[in-house]
């Protein structure tokens, strides 16, 4: 059969070209005919290139530039009965897995419990916005399906705040940002605007309609890997005149993960991306994090009460990947009593990963952007997450990364949540408790 697989080719011209025109959102004009390209690998010519900086070795900022790249990431075909048959490389080149990825969509069906005022009501958002602190000059990254963005004007009541020129879409795509079909990102885009509501949206569609994967919607890691590489490009290398670097601060909301291990390659290999920090997507998600992007990302629905189907039984070790790095903010969900929601993953992560993921829990299934519907929830781990995206949001509208870090506010969000009753410190259903952006604000003497 013919498997999808990201192979690591070393730096040529031809790479390094349609790279640098993937990220300053040129029109692709090189061929990658000339690339070399071991025999066995089948390119992918409509991928474009993704510089990988050092390749096995810890990569940086300078080294993930095109010009500087010792390395690419291309995406190819091989042909291999199975998965589980695909070598750990090909003509001397590693190979990596394409890993589909879909939305954390819950499988619950109970009606709403609260609306979004009670959301409001329960992070204390009122006291937070009389600090000032509304996500203005901070930018929120939603990676997910896209926005509708005249659905969140209806919802709102008023535009919210969308930068076309700093969105991003895969080549495949001709839907314009703002302009996708009312989805899974609409909600997502409106549960970052309950805390902030003057951030600017940035619409980062990986996941498509009928993708790999058999879900109404979903990607592969490879497209994740495309749409990262163009925010840290962005965000901290001026090639746009009008960047990223213009904002004050930029907070990446991922509401989507992997619900079943046997999508990725069988354990020990050294291409499987669920429990390898050192999988490309994972290698720039840490770089992104070092120069200053705050990460979140679900923590998934395989909880052990309703486990989506997906999860095939399986409520041990779900979270895994990028969800479960250090360098990211995890998130679980609980409903408006502060009661867990069934189907929130637990942990501790998978092996191989950090392990005391969740961090952190807030609300989900709530009445909010009604984009499933009327009267359906905003549910999921997917709706907790840019939840959370949009406190963080908050709190960046006077808190740069330049004095503190994602890592230093993390530990503060952490160190600020509201206990769970019973539990000390981190335990496997919340986490280190619920979000308490408030608290976290009066810490930081915000």
């Amino acid at each position: 059969m013919r498997i999808p697989v990201l192979v690591v080719l070393p730096a040529q011209d031809s790479l390094r070209e349609a790279a640098l025109e993937a990220i300053q959102h040129r029109p692709p004009e090189s061929s990658l005919e000339s690339a070399t390209v071991p025999g066995g690998i089948e390119l992918d010519a409509s991928f474009s290139p993704v510089a990988l900086g050092a390749g096995g070795r810890e990569s940086s900022l300078e080294s993930l530039q095109p010009e500087q790249s010792e390395q690419f990431v291309v995406r190819g075909f091989v042909e291999a009965a199975a998965r589980t048959d695909v070598p750990a490389a090909v003509g001397g080149q590693r190979v990596f897995c394409d890993i589909p990825i879909q939305p954390f969509v819950t499988c619950g069906n109970d009606p709403p419990l609260g609306d979004v005022a009670l959301v409001r009501q329960k992070l204390r958002l009122a006291a937070l916005a009389a600090k000032g602190l509304d996500g203005s000059d901070v930018a929120i990254a939603i990676v997910d399906n896209g926005i509708d963005l005249e659905h969140l004007t209806t919802k709102l009541g008023s535009t919210p705040r969308l930068d076309q020129a700093n969105s991003w879409s895969s080549p495949a795509l001709v839907t314009r940002p703002g302009e996708h079909a009312t989805d899974h990102g609409t909600m997502c885009a409106y549960d970052a605007l309950i805390a902030a509501p003057a951030a600017t949206l940035l619409d980062y569609p990986i996941l498509t309609k009928g993708g790999p994967g058999g879900s109404a919607a979903s990607g592969t890691i490879g497209t994740a890997l495309q749409a990262f590489s163009s925010l840290l490009t962005s965000w901290r290398v001026a090639y746009a005149p009008d960047g990223l670097w213009k904002y004050r601060g930029l907070v990446i909301s991922n509401s989507w993960g992997i619900y079943d291990p046997d999508w990725d390659f069988p354990a020990g290999h050294p291409g499987r991306y669920i429990d390898n920090p050192m999988h490309p997507f994972n290698q720039i998600v840490r770089v992104l994090a070092s120069v200053g992007a705050d990460i979140l990302f679900a923590a998934g629905n395989c909880g052990a009460e309703c486990a989506d189907a997906r999860c095939r039984g399986r409520t041990l070790g779900t979270i895994m990947g990028a969800n479960a790095l250090p360098d990211v903010l995890t998130i679980a969900g609980c409903d408006t009593s502060d009661a867990r929601v069934g189907y929130s993953s637990q942990g501790p992560s998978i092996q191989g990963m950090h392990r005391e993921k969740p961090d952190l829990t807030t609300y989900t299934h709530f009445l909010g952007s009604e984009t499933f519907g009327a009267g359906t929830p905003d549910s999921g781990t997917s709706a907790a997450c840019p939840v959370a995206a949009g406190c963080v949001a908050a709190l960046r509208t006077r808190l740069p990364p330049d004095t503190q870090p994602p890592g230093q506010l993390f530990a503060q969000l952490r160190a600020s949540a509201a206990p769970v009753p019973g539990a000390t410190g981190w335990n496997a259903d919340y986490g280190h408790g619920r979000l308490d952006p408030l608290a976290a604000a009066n810490a930081l003497g915000l």
